[in-house]
């Protein structure tokens, strides 16, 4: 290990020290930043007590659940707060790009293809396609600036079962959260998180999540490497091709939806304890690029005339940075090529 690398996970450490001081245990069930500090305390442990790589990552699958009863994934999207037309465009531009070919690879569709490899007790895949069915604005704020997570599940009970969203047991309905708003942990110990809730008693659970625009709250610790940490070693961060608070938001989604996917009820795909699990993206914490360590993201592509930093197209030709997926058959973490 280099110099430099040593440095950014001692950097990290710092980070995450700060974050416990603040906030006491970060959990590990959410999409959060907490794996990153559990991978550069094993790097910074291997440094000190060995020169053997970390211990590999095995993922448990004890009841094969996971979205695979339909061809398609239904995608809800609730934009909760204000969002400028370009950010809507953009996350739509991402749901758009599962199932379209294009002239410019690597695409999105490419990046999905990785969770092809995870299958349920009948051999069945995660469906390739990924598409978005409705759509609905809470620009009124109805449940004010400070969310609680159990308000959000309610949210998404109330809107399924006044059938404003239809009650479906194979997609994943999104609440977004403009840069205003608060929900909790968010930023502190989560960039975004997955769960399931029971609409109608005996007709199963659907899933739902939660993915806010970290722009002004947490850019260093949600949209990085779009932004610089404010606890950490210092750096230059990267271009983002679409905003910080978009691009954040595109990699936090991406992130949820392939563990919503292949771990829906916490019986799915997972590594580690079921009640803290990391899951098919979060198993590669930070990992964005061929050659990635923990404080850089790899090998990525930059566009030439704006220097954006990306390692995907979409089905319109725009740009977005898409993490690495977990690979159960190889057990490495699959980056975007």
């Amino acid at each position: 290990m280099n110099i430099s690398r040593f440095m950014f996970v001692m950097g990290i450490q710092v980070i995450c020290t700060h974050l416990s001081n603040m906030y006491g245990e970060i959990t590990l069930y959410d999409f959060n930043f907490s794996p990153i500090c559990s991978k550069a305390q094993r790097i910074r442990n291997s440094i000190y007590l060995s020169s053997s790589d970390p211990p590999s990552t095995k993922f448990t699958y004890p009841r094969w659940c996971s979205l695979t009863k339909q061809k398609t994934i239904n995608v809800f999207l609730l934009w909760y707060g204000a969002f400028s037309p370009k950010d809507r465009a953009t996350v739509n531009d991402f749901f758009a790009s599962f199932d379209t070919d294009t002239r410019q690879e690597p695409t999105v569709s490419t990046w999905w293809k990785a969770i092809s490899s995870y299958k349920d007790k009948a051999g069945n895949t995660v469906p390739a396609t990924v598409k978005v069915v409705k759509q609905l604005d809470d620009g009124a704020y109805s449940l004010g600036k400070n969310l609680k997570r159990a308000q959000i599940a309610n949210y998404i009970q109330s809107k399924t079962t006044s059938k404003a969203f239809p009650l479906d047991s194979n997609g994943v309905y999104f609440v977004l959260t403009a840069k205003d708003v608060k929900v909790e942990r968010f930023c502190m110990g989560s960039c975004g998180f997955h769960d399931s809730i029971s609409v109608v008693p005996g007709m199963g659970r659907v899933v739902y999540s939660h993915v806010g625009d970290p722009s002004v709250q947490c850019p260093g610790l949600c949209a990085w490497p779009y932004a610089v940490p404010a606890y950490g070693p210092p750096g230059r961060p990267l271009v983002a091709p679409n905003g910080v608070g978009a691009d954040g938001m595109i990699m936090n989604i991406a992130t949820v939806l392939a563990g919503a996917a292949t771990n829906p009820f916490k019986t799915g795909y997972y590594q580690g304890d079921a009640s803290a699990p990391l899951e098919a993206v979060t198993a590669c914490p930070g990992i964005f690029g061929a050659g990635a360590y923990p404080g850089y993201p790899g090998e990525l592509k930059v566009d030439k005339g704006s220097k954006a930093s990306y390692n995907a197209f979409s089905a319109s030709g725009g740009k977005f940075l898409l993490p690495a997926i977990w690979d159960p058959m190889s057990s490495q973490c699959k980056v975007i090529a």
